[in-house]
């Protein structure tokens, strides 16, 4: 059974107890072979990139669905379902001849015979790119991982979800005012993009989606608060727009907390510059680091764990393999580092399929990377949000609405334009109350 045989077999679900040939395909004089770990946004822009390319990808995932990571959080927050922002890879890349898809968990890679593992597989490559993504950082107390949940794939929002809907129900029921005021109070950890929308989003779901729906509970008392331990919000915007920022998340009714650190978390609440805050939900988005990728290759890694690239994002002693995304640790041409948002991602991907396709046709490949920064975008609430474009910076309104635009731009990639527009913008503005379906007793 031929390497691509097997591929076809696991794709059918069969021959679970076969091991993939690790011979590279290029030595036996076949096409080489561009193994892709990941299907976020750069996975996806180097496996595209290929396309045309005499070569043969792999795309391997643990997920079968490509995640529109910007806008989990309304996921979260009861504003989509999950099959709004989300997309079969399959789906994605059903015209690419030259594509398969693998639905595996990657455990490591054998550097020496180019292969990665995977389980009871052993997936042969002439090209390796890494876009293995990031997870949740708490700073070395990982232990209040359980009782501060961070938002970075469906399960983590839908049970965000859950419990936030959950705590309205139990507050309606709580015999005990301590208790009551605990359920309603929400701590988001992390004044960034994730923590700032969190914050306004929680806080229109309590003061306007639910204003009416209870009769022993008033959810607009709900106490929305936000930490911060840096100077100001969204710190990666120019301070004019963070101030913004502050202004319309304090009209929603948000506590905005600066300039100190969560120094205790419990199932019970957090302790923040020697005050204990009771709330029964603590949402964490105050930091991130890299997947163990690192780690499978033995590579040079910074602080958060990204792998130090080259100019051309190629892994220094292995030019063979590629770091992008939240998996690299690049510098752009002002010095500062490419920060890890899903444009940054998708340059690197398309760059790094640029790369490879010129070394396979044996012409010049590009220079180095330069990131590209097209701006910032944040939302805050319906109607509120704040953008940077560098040469022009927006608030409220206008800011919303090309908010609005370009995340529904990126979605068209997944399904019908209509449909997107249509379901998206009807979930937003009218909080379809489908989204807010307790779906199972855990709590």
């Amino acid at each position: 059974m031929t390497a691509l045989t097997r591929i076809a077999a696991l794709d059918a679900g069969e021959d679970h107890e076969a091991t993939m040939d690790i011979m590279s395909l290029s030595q036996r004089g076949e096409r080489p072979r561009v193994v892709i770990v990941g299907a976020g946004f750069g996975g996806l822009a180097a496996a595209k990139a290929l396309a045309k390319s005499p070569v043969d990808v792999v795309v391997v995932d643990r997920r079968n669905y490509h995640l529109f990571q910007p806008l989990l959080y309304q996921v979260a927050t009861a504003g989509l379902s999950p099959a709004e922002i989300a997309s079969p890879i399959r789906g994605i890349l059903r015209d690419q001849a030259n594509a398969r898809v693998l639905m595996a968990r990657v455990e490591g890679v054998d550097t020496a015979a180019r292969a990665v593992v995977a389980g009871t597989y052993r997936i042969a490559y002439d090209y390796l790119i890494l876009a293995t993504g990031a997870r949740h950082a708490y700073f070395g107390r990982d232990e209040w991982e359980r009782f501060a949940p961070g938002l970075k794939k469906i399960e983590d929002a839908t049970a965000i979800r859950r419990h936030i809907l959950t705590a309205f129900e139990r507050a309606e029921v709580a015999e005990d005012a301590a208790e009551r005021r605990r359920l309603l109070n929400f701590v988001i950890v992390g004044g960034g993009p994730t923590g700032v929308e969190m914050a306004g989003a929680i806080a229109e779901l309590a003061k306007r989606a639910l204003a009416r729906d209870f009769r022993v509970i008033d959810p607009r008392q709900t106490r929305v608060i936000l930490v911060e331990a840096g100077p100001r919000l969204l710190a990666t915007f120019p301070e004019d727009l963070s101030a913004k920022a502050k202004a319309a998340l304090e009209r929603l009714g948000v506590e905005v907390m600066l300039g100190n650190a969560v120094t205790a978390c419990d199932e019970g609440g957090v302790v923040v510059a020697g005050e204990r805050i009771e709330a029964r939900t603590v949402i964490w988005g105050a930091g991130v680091a890299a997947s163990s990728a690192a780690k499978w290759i033995g590579a040079e890694k910074d602080r958060a764990g990204r792998i130090k690239v080259a100019p051309d994002l190629s892994v220094p002693g292995h030019p063979e393999i590629f770091a992008i995304g939240d998996t690299a640790a690049s510098t752009g041409a002002d010095g500062k580092p490419v920060p890890g948002v899903a444009p940054a991602a998708k340059q690197m991907g398309a760059y790094v399929g640029g790369v490879i396709a010129a070394r396979v046709r044996g012409t010049t490949p590009p220079g180095a990377f330069r990131y590209r920064n097209y701006g910032n975008l944040a939302t805050i609430g319906r109607k509120a949000a704040v953008a940077d474009f560098g040469w022009i910076r927006l608030s409220g309104l206008p800011a919303w609405l090309l908010w609005g635009a370009a995340h529904v731009y990126f979605l068209i990639g997944f399904r019908n334009r209509i449909a997107v527009v249509l379901n998206w913008l009807w979930a937003y503005f009218r909080f379809n109350g489908g989204v807010r379906l307790i779906t199972d007793d855990r709590k």
